[in-house]
């Protein structure tokens, strides 16, 4: 008993000497967080340094911080705060009630951007508006070229895309300035330089039997995204004047790595993504009626008496017609009833019927699941002489239709070099490798697969095409079993080839001498060299070269920059400051584009030039150009609060008459920080107002200040101009103003950002019509005004902000209203910009540059369509306007989920507005391929007319539902007045005229549009983690873009462009591929 109370006791004293111990180890700290007039701050985190322990404060900026440990004074206590200097305190052991007070910081006063000419400036002392992006946000969501991760994040730019693997883009900004299609791209500069980008296709956008446009690229499309750090974009003309004539359309400024971001050590870096890809949408295709018309009636006496039937081909006895040959899908309605169809196997009509009924992919069948990988590899140090960083990257595409695809190869070397405590170079050179087996063909054309798309009627097997060629005539006659005006898809992917291989390299080089305390002189050189090596491959038999063609193209390109800059800069008394500079630019730039062409081939398959059947078809384009330049910039502050910008700059180009040769044009802005001369509430961080004018020229193309011969198809022959020479016109000159806002609120949590901007361009070149009897087509004119006026707010905020969750906010909306003030007294009321198929992007005073024109259908004052004595609607006598490609507004709304290690972001972007004319849907439409044309043919929709309907008997017509349509509308009478429409018409003919290319209405489609972007999920592995491991540092990714699109328009996508010859022309659809939709995972680790 005793020893039981011995053992209790001694239990009971263990027990409590553990617990003493407990709370003697546990180390309790309380406070409050408050800022410098001692009002609490509220979420404010509180931590150990070096561990994870931490808290945030409450509403009253209170916290309790509870360590397990027994903290020292060792241990460091950090307090922060968005738009706080953080705080960082010593343990000090003492019982007391700790009273933390933190100072705001004016972060977002001192961000650095880069801005012309590569000069860096403090973002407070702009008077004009810029945005900058990092490289992680363009590699977000990965896409081929680096341009598609701007969509949705920048407001007032603008992206469209012509489709295809290399998904060449026009970018701009503010809206379209020239009435020149091809004068509307902004800039591209990348570190400093300016690249040439021009986009070179001979083809057209909608030409049947003609060739067809194909994306080989352009200048910019294969900068390797993983090299980039950083992405200004440069708006107006003040911030752009200093870049001369090429940045009239504001500037893209990209700022590669070079290894100044890496710690004083050497790392490595790896980074693999992988994506797959399918078609994001498809036209709304009908699998209810098959090929045939509804004249396919069986006679008396046949098998099919009365009643609509399908036969491959004639009956061998004669007494059935074949119903085979038609590209109309008006025939019998899928039924499971029997018919005599094609036959695999023989490669003709079948012996036996079988069912009739709808492949319903046999469109999709045709593509396949697509998938991008893309590896790079990137080597840096640094020290404090300089620093160096090496990369390789590559990339191989596989895109979604069966052989085509890309591969690229990027190898880059950069950094910099303090060759003395004076002087520093800069340096980086790459080189890109890009091969193609077989590049799609775009457009409206036999040899694309968009065109098979359209003809493909809804009861053909995909399979049937398989076999390529007929039996016993391989590689000579290609299988075409239903129509010889449409090529089969498997030689066009297979056969039909479009290879190429670019060789492409950048080379800059710049040092910057310290001349002394207030002077610093800067050279810089940069070479851009590319060689692209093209064909084309058309087999025999091909719909457009029945004997085979061959087309081989050379293109060289080169431009070469060259800049000076001496810059001074100084203080003075009463805290003004001064940077000035003033520098000179030579720019040269040369394209050389070689084509020799093979129409007919002797041996089948043999791709060369000296397998020509007849004599080879020449053709070069040689196009010199050379702009000297002189310019000078100054910036003055008072006291880093108020500032006042001027620059100017002169240009000499060849490309102008040579007395008008050189212009001269100059940019002011200002900007005050109202926060810092006047006291304000408490919850305002920053208030700054700006605003700027400006003025940028600009020239246009070589050769058309004089008469110059043009080269023919056959070598040693020239041939008169076709495009009447100037020597007397101007250069354009834009002339911009700027007023703008930024405000930075609740420390530095919700940030806006307006803009209100007005730009006026006169003087716009370009190539006006003539009448064809003068001898030339063309003419170069300077032809009128043209003025752009808009919006831009961007809003940035962080709802919620904890020790372990953070919610980040961005939205960015623009308005761009453009409207053409003037025309040329010698130029047509109606300037044609581009015609593609049915539409007429046509330039008229009070209008815009995107205004449609076209046919419509003719009404009568209230709106009802008129309808002729055949029972057609009729349409207009010439062509009028019918809508507008320009959007009402875009936006895009970005958020960001950080929950400890995870972050989570979605990207919301779309347009309201805008209109698109679809040459597909024209087309789909009149065959009856659409679901659109239903109506009528299917019991229970509006303009069905069942069999027994009396007003067939009484137009004499069999009794046949769903055949006929009595087009809505009112026919016109003698006296003036009208009468409902009466007669009826077949579905065919009705949806054929309503539906024809040239009626622009009927297939002119609200482009608005919303997108799920881009979604990208990561975890980033803490370096507790990492700690057994030779990492550094890893995450992975999952990430989607493309992954949703919410639109009325029926076809493939309302952000395509139509690519006519070197643009891509916005507002036309001629026979799109589909966009795709693409989901991958990203892995990052760093040595």
């Amino acid at each position: 008993m005793l020893s039981m109370v011995f053992i209790l006791k001694k239990s009971f004293i263990l027990l409590f000497s553990l617990m003493a111990m407990t709370v003697q180890a546990q180390t309790v700290i309380k406070g409050k967080v408050v800022d410098i007039n001692d009002l609490p701050l509220v979420g404010a985190s509180v931590s150990v340094k070096g561990t994870t322990l931490g808290t945030v404060t409450d509403t009253d900026g209170k916290f309790i911080l509870k360590s397990p440990k027994t903290l020292k004074t060792t241990d460091k206590i950090v307090f922060s705060y968005l738009g706080y200097e953080t705080e960082i305190v010593s343990y000090h052991g003492k019982n007391t009630e700790w009273i933390i007070r933190l100072n705001e910081k004016n972060v977002a006063l001192n961000d650095v951007v880069v801005t012309a000419l590569g000069i860096k400036r403090n973002e407070r002392g702009l008077g004009y508006s810029t945005s900058k992006l990092d490289g992680n946000e363009i590699m977000r969501a990965v896409s081929s070229n680096w341009s598609q991760g701007l969509v949705g994040k920048v407001a007032g730019l603008s992206i469209n895309s012509s489709g295809g693997p290399l998904g060449s883009t026009r970018i701009a900004l503010r809206g379209d300035v020239s009435l020149n299609q091809g004068g509307n791209n902004a800039l591209i500069v990348v570190d400093g330089v300016p690249m040439s980008a021009p986009m070179i296709n001979t083809g057209n956008a909608q030409s049947a039997s003609g060739e067809a446009s194909i994306d080989f690229g352009n200048g910019f499309s294969d900068l390797n995204p993983e090299d980039i750090e950083s992405i200004q974009i440069l708006k107006g003309a003040s911030a752009t004047a200093l870049y001369g004539s090429r940045a009239a359309n504001g500037v893209i400024m990209v700022t590669t790595k070079n290894g100044n971001e890496q710690e004083k050590r050497l790392g490595v870096t790896f980074t693999s993504n992988t994506s797959i890809e399918n078609v994001l949408m498809w036209p709304d295709y009908q699998y209810e009626f098959g090929q045939g018309q509804p004249s396919n009636i069986g006679p008396e006496g046949s098998v099919y008496e009365g009643q609509q039937y399908y036969s491959y081909g004639d009956f061998p006895d004669g007494s059935i017609s074949g119903t085979s040959g038609t590209s109309s899908a008006y025939g019998p309605r899928f039924e499971n009833q029997l018919f005599y169809q094609y036959d695999k196997g023989k490669q003709d009509r079948g012996d036996n019927a079988t069912p009739w009924r709808a492949y319903k992919d046999n469109r999709k069948d045709l593509f396949r699941l697509g998938y991008t990988t893309t590896n790079s590899l990137a080597v840096s140090g640094k020290n404090d002489r300089g620093s160096l960083r090496a990369s390789l990257t590559y990339m191989k595409n596989n895109w979604i239709l069966p052989n085509t695809g890309f591969e690229r190869v990027t190898a880059t070397i950069s950094g910099m070099q303090k060759v003395s405590r004076l002087l520093s170079v800069n340096y980086r050179t790459s080189y890109t490798w890009r091969q193609s087996d077989n590049l799609p063909a775009l457009g409206y054309s036999s040899n694309s697969i968009s065109y098979f798309l359209i003809f493909q009627n809804p009861n053909v097997n995909l399979d049937w095409y398989r076999p390529m060629w007929k039996k016993g005539e391989e590689n000579v006659t290609q299988l075409q079993p239903f129509s010889k005006l449409i090529g089969n898809p498997y030689v066009t992917l297979y056969e039909s080839l479009n290879p190429t291989e670019k060789h492409a390299t950048i080379s800059m080089i710049s040092a910057n001498l310290k001349l002394s305390n207030h002077f610093d002189f800067m050279v810089r050189s940069a070479l851009q060299m590319e060689i692209d090596m093209r064909e084309q491959h058309r087999p025999m038999s091909d719909v457009i070269y029945p004997k085979g063609y061959f087309k081989k193209q050379n293109i060289f390109n080169y431009e070469l920059n060259s800049d000076i800059l001496l810059t001074y800069h100084n203080s003075f008394l009463d805290g003004v400051t001064l940077n000035a500079a003033v520098g000179g630019n030579m720019m040269t730039s040369k394209l050389d584009m070689l084509s020799n062409a093979a129409n007919g081939l002797i041996t089948p398959g043999v791709y060369k030039l000296a397998n020509a059947i007849s004599a080879i078809e020449f053709n070069q384009k040689i196009l010199n150009k050379r702009v000297n330049s002189v310019y000078f910039t100054a910036n003055l502050a008072y006291k880093n609060k108020l500032f006042l910008d001027i620059s100017g700059r002169n240009d000499w180009s060849s490309t102008l008459p040579e007395r008008n040769n050189s212009f001269f044009y100059s940019s002011v802005s200002a900007s005050v920080l109202f926060n810092e001369w006047f006291n304000m509430p408490r919850e305002i961080n920053l208030l700054k107002l700006r605003a700027s004018w400006a003025q940028v020229g600009n020239d246009t193309d070589p050769y058309k200040t004089s008469r110059y011969y043009e080269t023919t198809n056959f070598a040693g022959s020239v041939k008169l101009p076709t495009t009447l020479f100037n020597a007397d016109f101007k250069p354009e000159i834009s002339t911009n103003y700027e007023v703008g806002m930024d405000i930075r609120t609740f420390g530095n949590r919700l940030n806006v950002d307006f803009a209100y901007y007005y730009n006026r361009t006169k003087n716009q070149i370009l190539d006006a019509p003539m009448d064809p009897t003068t001898g030339y087509s063309k003419a170069t004119i300077n032809s009128g005004t043209v003025q752009n006026m808009g919006f831009e707010v961007a809003l940035n905020f962080i709802p919620v902000i904890t020790n372990d969750f953070r919610w980040t906010s961005r939205v960015n909306w623009s308005k761009n209203k453009n409207k053409i003030l003037s025309l040329s007294k010698s130029a047509d009321e109606n300037q044609l910009i581009s015609k593609i198929g049915g539409a007429s992007i046509i330039g008229r005073v009070g209008g815009t540059i995107g205004d449609i024109w076209g046919y419509k259908l003719k009404r009568t004052t209230d709106g009802q369509v008129i309808v002729d004595a055949s029972g057609l609607p009729v349409t207009t006598d010439e062509i009028e306007y019918v809508g507008c490609a320009y959007p009402g507004w875009k936006a895009g709304w970005y958020n960001e989920f950080k929950y400890k290690n995870f972050t989570l972001g979605i990207l919301l972007d779309g347009q309201h507005g805008g209109k698109i004319y679809s040459t597909t849907n024209a087309k789909l439409g009149i065959q009856g391929k659409s679901k659109a044309t239903l109506n009528g043919r299917l019991p229970g929709t509006p303009l069905y007319i069942s069999g027994d309907d009396s007003r067939l008997a009484q137009a004499g017509l069999l009794p046949m539902g769903g055949t006929y349509i009595i087009a809505p509308g009112v026919v016109a009478n003698s006296d003036g007045s009208y009468t409902p429409n009466t007669k009826p018409v077949t579905a065919q003919v009705y949806y054929g005229e309503y539906y024809k290319v040239e009626n622009v209405e009927t297939n002119l489609f609200d482009a608005s549009f919303l997108k799920i972007r881009e979604v990208r999920l990561e975890y980033v592995f803490t370096k507790r983690q990492l700690r057994k491991t030779p990492l550094s540092s890893a995450s992975i990714a999952l990430y989607g873009r493309n992954l949703f699109c919410f639109t009325d328009y029926p076809v493939f996508d309302p952000e395509t462009g139509a690519l006519n010859g070197g643009n891509i022309v916005p507002g036309v659809e001629a026979g799109s591929l589909p966009t795709t939709r693409s989901m991958g995972v990203s892995l990052n680790v760093s040595f």
